[in-house]
């Protein structure tokens, strides 16, 4: 049972935000999944950073060689995590999907569990 509001209220993003009557995960999860990506990709510029001063410090042949594989495992590592990232994030929007449609479920008086069309 609702309360009554004052008009325009039940409707607004700030009764949304306080009564989770819809929520706002997407948004989040769209954020957070960019600033991770941000993470993964400053990892990736510090393994480009550490394998041209490997190349560096070490003035030879010797220098070039260590850093080419050192360079290649950095950029695997990051493209790996970029990708568990990702599924992290696409987990977390289907947990909230599944939320939300069992929400829908509730309120329409359907029992998910019964398979039970409400009597009309």
């Amino acid at each position: 049972m609702r309360r009554l509001l004052p008009e325009g209220l039940e409707d607004s993003i700030v009764w949304d935000l306080l009564t989770f009557e819809r929520l706002m995960t997407n948004r989040v999860i769209h954020w957070i999944y960019w600033a991770g990506l941000g993470l993964v990709a400053f990892i990736a510029f510090g393994a480009v950073g550490a394998a041209v001063g490997v190349a560096l410090r070490e003035a030879s042949l010797r220098g070039f060689l260590l850093a080419i594989p050192m360079l290649i495992g950095g950029l695997l590592v990051a493209g790996v995590f970029g990708l568990l990232w990702r599924a992290f994030c696409e987990f977390y929007v289907a947990i909230f999907r599944i939320s939300e449609d069992l929400h829908a479920l509730r309120q329409a008086g359907v029992d998910p569990l019964r398979r039970t069309l409400p009597p009309r």
